[in-house]
């Protein structure tokens, strides 16, 4: 079916689009503090004597083992905070650490070593929260992110408020009008790739293509984590499925260890932004697809992950990648010329596979869960193409239908891995017994 380009519906998708896929230098969590906190100094309009940082769980567990790019190496909310609050640009959002110079540094290290940073974990029942508060003297600034990565719901100087949002309220960034995730689903995913005007999205999504395909070649060429990418080629070779999950890895190989080159994030995450995309750059490269045909794709993919991921929130015990493998895989169907039936088993098969793997924070074992989730995926499509065959209603968590079972996943991931997100949490945090 034709989506029309002046419906709602297609307009809301392109909006989504346009909110989800941006660029972000470095760990979506640690550039979210950097980006408070340069924000916050702005505020005050000066470098800060003091600093208090209260964060949701989540951040912590998503800041504590994971480089933050521009800032030599170090690790840590202590080391985000501080690299926004003295060389951060407050504009960039989540590019914020992108062009902190050798000589910044060396200033932020000095910071460190000169001032306290008071982390205090937030027990206001919140998934996503940020909230700095910066003092010089007598005045005080404070800055508080809500949900979302960039979306700042309060600000205030000195106890007057400058920027004060209410509950859900949610800053798009994309234009006037509201954002209607609900409005997702896999038939009309589908109906709007092969019915998108290739003009109104070619910027977003080329610029996904080339950034993420960029840090993915890095991490290839360059020893960078675990090298999970450079491992997979060199134990099992250089066939089409081995490197579409190599080439995802080492993306995140790259990313979670500092490398400065920017991604373009989906759903909130960087690892998610390549695991959607890299495998279907790499599959098109491989068949020579046309670059419309691999822009329709990556549309497919991104909207999938989205979907997936809009029903389980930004921040999870349920590891991300597992949604945007399945969708990838997805997008490899599509690039092959599957059509609805093949893109819908695919997802659940994939699903039913791999459903449950943990997110335990960024760190450079995310990797391997993407070449793992990516080869679950293309599992997933081989089951229907090579024999029909398929996980039914009832076994297991699959439902019928393919949205059924992306809301029963989102549950699973949402409600009942609360207490599995604080268990790990609390393993992450207690202390080596000596």
């Amino acid at each position: 079916m034709i989506m029309e380009k002046d419906s709602m519906l297609y307009n809301n998708y392109i909006k989504i689009l346009e909110y989800e896929l941006v660029p972000a230098t470095g760990c979506t969590e640690p550039v979210a503090l950097a980006y408070a906190a340069a924000k916050a100094r702005s505020v005050l309009g000066q470098i800060p004597e003091n600093v208090e940082v209260e964060v949701s769980g989540n951040i912590i567990k998503n800041v504590k083992s994971v480089v933050v790019p521009n800032t030599g190496g170090m690790k840590g909310i202590e080391a985000a905070v501080a690299a926004g609050v003295v060389a951060g640009d407050e504009e960039a959002e989540l590019e914020v650490v992108q062009k902190i110079t050798r000589e910044e540094q060396e200033k932020i290290h000095r910071y460190l070593e000169t001032h306290t940073i008071d982390v205090i974990p937030s027990r206001r029942g919140k998934v996503f929260y940020i909230d700095i508060k910066v003092t010089k003297g007598n005045n005080t600034a404070r800055v508080v992110i809500e949900d979302h990565h960039t979306n700042i719901t309060h600000i205030s100087l000195n106890g007057e408020v400058i920027i004060n949002k209410g509950e859900g309220e949610l800053s798009t960034h994309a234009g006037e009008g509201k954002l209607d995730y609900d409005l997702l689903n896999v038939k009309d995913i589908i109906d709007f790739a092969n019915s998108v005007d290739i003009e109104d999205i070619r910027h977003i999504i080329g610029r996904q293509a080339d950034y993420n395909f960029k840090i993915s070649r890095e991490g290839l060429n360059n020893n960078w984590g675990a090298a999970i990418g450079k491992t997979l080629i060199l134990a099992r070779g250089n066939d089409i499925k081995v490197r579409v999950c190599a080439a995802a890895a080492a993306g995140s190989d790259a990313r979670m260890s500092g490398c400065e080159l920017p991604v373009v994030i989906v759903s909130g995450s960087g690892n998610q932004g390549i695991t959607a995309s890299v495998p279907v750059i790499e599959y098109a490269r491989f068949i020579n697809a046309s670059e419309e045909k691999l822009l329709r794709a990556l549309v497919l993919s991104d909207l999938l992950t989205i979907h997936q991921k809009s029903s389980i929130g930004r921040l999870s015990a349920f590891c991300g990648a597992v949604s945007a493998g399945a969708a990838a895989a997805a997008g490899i169907a599509y690039l092959l010329g599957y059509g609805n039936d093949v893109i819908e088993h695919t997802i659940v098969n994939a699903l039913g596979i791999i459903s449950g793997m943990v997110c335990d924070g960024a760190k450079p074992s995310c990797a391997a869960k993407i070449a793992m989730a990516v080869e679950a995926g293309l599992l997933g499509f081989e089951m229907y193409v090579c024999g029909q065959k398929q996980f039914f209603n009832g076994e297991g968590i699959i439902k019928k239908g393919v949205d059924n079972t992306i809301r029963t996943v989102g549950r699973l991931a949402r409600k009942g891995m609360q207490d599995t997100d604080y268990e790990i949490l609390d393993i992450m945090t207690q202390k080596e017994a000596t």
